[in-house]
């Protein structure tokens, strides 16, 4: 093998085997010399692969942990197995991990053989998911999309279907992909409307980069934050519970939350007739928190908002009616 870019690939595919290669084998496999395969290990270490080698009369080497993360190199099958992964990991939105699902399932499928993106479609479809909350997936064909836009910058062409139903063809300078856990969010600089906005990504439907690059505008405020005004609308409302508990039977996201307030000694949570009143802040729907509130396990009384207690009593309603 003289072509040493290729054999360079074929050596370094040996080497992500999990095993040490006698160099006299790596030899015989690329059908060089012993001399060729010490040179071509020194210009592996060159690219940031850390290639260790063992003395001995025979030696050997194999690949081991680095500092940083190297290029691998994937047959068919690992790939398609790996695509179908991140595919499951950016379609549902599984915490803490579905943005670099996203990134990572971008580049694979840049380069994917066509023949293996039929393999990988073919088990997508063959195969279902247990998503959480309403379950609202997307297309990971669709976040693939849009993160390419969003690392272009390339503007974005999409269709889009509003809460009410009502359907807009949309173009937009796409900005960064957002997930809450459960669902998929674009914010963008829409184009028409002259303004920033926040796009339901499984809402979503045609995306299309245009190929037109843009100089990417400043987004006024934290990504993170700006999905989260919008969800609830811009404001927060002061929330007040009482629940028939002591402070440690309540989740952390309680006890962090929690605000000082009129009444609470210090931390947000005090003890109240032989139970936990809690005051924060919350920029959550009411429903949504009454929800939040109840998978806690741990009964509770809502003093404010009146919204909160209104959508209390609505889930209640509801699981009494589904039971």
């Amino acid at each position: 093998m003289t072509d040493t870019p290729a054999r360079l690939l074929s050596l370094l595919s040996l080497l992500q085997t999990p095993r040490e290669w006698p160099g006299s084998e790596l030899a015989e496999r690329l059908r060089v010399s012993s001399r060729t395969i010490r040179r071509d290990i020194e210009r592996l270490r060159d690219l940031g692969y850390p290639v260790e080698a063992t003395l001995g009369a025979e030696g050997g080497y194999r690949l081991v942990a680095g500092a940083a993360m190297p290029p691998l190199l994937l047959d068919d099958e690992e790939a398609v197995a790996i695509a179908v992964g991140l595919r499951a990991g950016a379609g549902h939105a599984i915490e803490g991990v579905e943005e670099a699902s996203v990134r990572a399932l971008a580049k694979l499928e840049q380069v994917l053989p066509s023949r293996l993106r039929r393999r990988v479609s073919a088990l997508q479809s063959a195969t279902t998911a247990l998503t959480r909350g309403d379950g609202a997936s997307v297309d990971p064909r669709t976040l693939t999309t849009m993160a390419s836009a969003v690392a272009g910058p390339e503007r974005l062409r999409f269709a889009y279907r509003a809460r009410d139903g009502v359907r807009t063809r949309r173009v937009v300078e796409p900005y960064r992909l957002v997930s809450t856990g459960s669902r998929w969010y674009l914010i963008a600089y829409d184009l028409e409307r002259e303004d920033w906005r926040t796009f339901r990504v499984d809402r979503v439907a045609e995306p299309f980069a245009t190929g037109a690059r843009f100089a990417p505008r400043e987004l006024p405020m934290d990504a993170e934050e700006f999905v989260r005004r919008g969800l609830r609308g811009g404001g927060t409302y002061a929330v007040d519970v009482t629940f028939a508990a002591g402070p440690e039977a309540l989740p952390d996201w309680l006890r962090e939350a929690a605000v000082v307030g009129a009444g609470v000694p210090e931390a947000g949570v005090a003890g109240a007739g032989g139970g936990t009143r809690v005051r924060f802040e919350s920029g959550d729907a009411p429903e949504w928190l009454a929800a939040r509130l109840a998978l806690t396990g741990v009964p509770f009384t809502v003093h404010a908002p009146e919204a909160l207690a209104a959508g209390a009593l609505a889930l209640g309603a509801r699981l009494a009616g589904a039971a």
